[in-house]
């Protein structure tokens, strides 16, 4: 009794397997055809042989497989079984289907690898300029027969080959075939890393440094070892205390330094480290202040203000940054005991509320300069408070919780536009070409300084013609960055409404400018600082315009703008920032 079991096989046996080929099949084919070829001689054998194999195929010898019987295993070709009687043992159907399901995975396999095999045999063979080993280069100093001109002249490591081959030239000839032999070969261009990518080109004028600013700079390296400055007056002492806040180096212990009976104005940049006993002491020993800026003044909080409230009887002007801790109680009795003050310039307070704009507005009635900047609660009803200020002339609302809207702010330009200089109304979304046209057109003709950046309501035909109508007396900054539906009529405009006043002009991110548009800024002669930042049209030729025609500049910001290159004009004494072509010069 047999098994099923076999043997791995290859693929081609299971090919025979299927198209019913075996040893035995072979064998008759083999001893048939020995027995035709003695019988028909030598002439016909190959003729009868092809005619033997064809006619068993027409008798069924082949195609056991259509007959419905499996051909027998490979494995057992040699028994003794299948050889003497020629019986073919037959497989159950199940069997026979896995059968030819194993050989057809079997041979795709062995067909997969010779492909792979033949990719990876990969021809190296040698060209057949690499075989020609007859007629290699000649030696460094051996003596050489030019190929055009004949003359013999001594192989160096400059010899050129001939072109077209074979032989080599003198160096006459190849010079005077355009070829330079003692031409070195160009260098590697370096690749820039991400770091130097990262690095923006600024041109600057570095300017020798003066006597004082050195002094100054020794100053604040080593101001824990000074005990007085003396009389060096109040502008070097501002230097100073600049130099320290840079560094926030300004300290309870040295920040003293600068305090005196006699001063009027103190002003400091950076109050990170100033804690509220720093701030109290120096209310206490400048108790003849009129103007107080302190900016980062985060530790001032109700104790700090009440105690200003009575060792600053003189104060009329005061400017905080970020005083967070102070609350409402605090602002009122600060305003009850400082009547005359006159300007008050707030920036990030989030307790400011109502209750104390009504309390400033009642106890404060002389402000002349006023400043809600960022100012969480600030909303359309402040307005009312700040209309009733007789005497304001500038108004800072810039960056409000919430955008006031179009009538509101238009009736506070409706009783105080005529006497303000200064207006910001910066980030009010609700603000756009009707504003312009019933507030500022109508009720603003004297402003010196007007800022509306990032207004998206802001269009291009509505500013273009608010310019085109608008005629103020001195407009000397202009400011209306981010408006990004702005570009190609109000520029034009823009220009020819102040073009003969104007020293500061910010138009970033104007989207749809033109060349001829922005060359046009070069008419500006009393321009001063310039930000085109973000206009997709600044180009070099741009640049080198605004810089011939604008005699006063000393300031250009053209960040985002790709068309300015690293080779763009250059000017004595005009700062040029953010020409950042240099960054990408190497993605392309």
């Amino acid at each position: 009794m047999t098994n099923n079991v076999r043997g791995p096989t290859s693929a081609l046996t299971e090919f025979l397997r299927e198209l019913g080929i075996n040893h035995a099949l072979i064998q008759r084919r083999g001893q048939r055809w020995q027995q035709q070829q003695a019988e028909a001689g030598p002439s016909n054998a190959s003729t009868n042989a092809n005619q033997d194999i064809t006619n068993e195929e027409e008798q069924g010898g082949l195609p056991d497989s259509l007959t419905g019987e499996a051909a027998p295993d490979s494995d057992h070709l040699d028994s003794e079984e299948e050889v003497t009687t020629g019986k073919k043992r037959k497989l159950s159907k199940a069997a026979l289907e896995r059968q030819k399901a194993s050989a057809k995975k079997k041979a795709k396999k062995n067909d997969d690898e010779d492909y792979k095999d033949n990719e990876e045999d990969a021809y190296t063979a040698k060209s057949l300029r690499e075989n020609k080993s007859t007629n290699p280069k000649p030696s460094i100093g051996s003596l050489q027969k030019c190929s055009r001109c004949s003359k013999q002249f001594t192989m160096t490591k400059y010899t050129m080959a001939a072109n077209p081959p074979p032989g080599y030239l003198c160096h006459s000839c190849a010079k005077s075939s355009g070829a330079d032999p003692f031409k070195k070969p160009a260098a590697p261009r370096k690749r820039k890393s991400a770091a130097e990518k990262r690095t923006i080109t600024n041109f600057q004028e570095r300017k020798l440094p003066t006597l004082v600013f050195l002094c100054i700079k020794v100053i604040s390296q080593h101001i824990n070892d000074v005990e007085a400055f003396g009389d060096i007056g109040s502008v070097n002492l501002d230097r100073i205390v600049r130099a320290l806040c840079r560094n926030r180096s300004l300290t309870p212990e040295n920040a003293t330094l600068f305090y005196d009976v006699r001063n009027k104005n103190i002003n400091i940049y950076d109050g990170t480290r100033l804690e509220p006993p720093a701030l109290t002491t120096l209310a206490l020993l400048n108790p003849n202040l009129t103007s107080l800026r302190i900016d980062f003044c985060g530790h001032l909080n109700n104790a700090v203000l009440d105690s200003w409230s009575t060792s600053l009887p003189a104060l009329t002007r005061v400017e905080l940054l970020g005083p967070f801790l102070v609350r409402v109680p605090a602002w009122i009795s600060f305003f009850r005991s400082h009547p005359g003050l006159k300007g008050f310039l707030l920036h990030q307070s989030p307790r400011f509320d109502l209750e104390c704009m009504s309390a400033l507005v009642t106890h404060c009635s002389r402000i002349t300069e006023l400043r809600l900047k960022e100012i969480g609660k600030l909303d359309d009803t402040f307005l009312p408070h700040i209309s009733s200020l007789k005497y304001l002339e500038q108004l800072d609302l810039s960056s409000p919780g919430a955008s006031c809207s179009d009538d509101s702010v238009i009736s506070v330009l409706k009783e105080r536009g005529a006497q303000l200089t200064h207006l910001d109304l910066s980030c009010h979304n609700e603000l756009g070409d009707d504003f312009l046209k019933r507030g500022i057109l109508a009720y603003t003709p004297h402003l010196v300084s007007l800022k509306l950046d990032n207004l998206p309501s802001l269009t291009d035909e509505g500013v273009a013609a608010f310019f085109h109508a608008w005629t103020p007396s001195v407009l000397s900054t202009l400011s209306i960055a981010r408006a990004h539906d702005v570009g190609s009529h109000a520029l034009p405009a823009l220009l020819d409404c102040a073009w003969s006043t104007l020293s500061t002009l910010n138009i970033n991110a104007w989207r749809d400018t033109t060349v001829e548009s922005l060359v046009n800024i070069a008419k500006a002669q009393e321009l001063r600082t310039l930000d085109i930042g973000w206009n997709r049209a600044v180009d070099n030729f741009v640049i080198k315009a605004i810089l011939d025609g604008c005699p006063k500049l000393e300031e250009i910001k053209c960040w985002g703008c790709n068309r300015v290159t690293a080779e763009c004009p250059r000017k004595l004494n005009v700062n040029l920032h953010g020409v950042e072509s240099s960054v990408y010069v190497d993605a392309y």
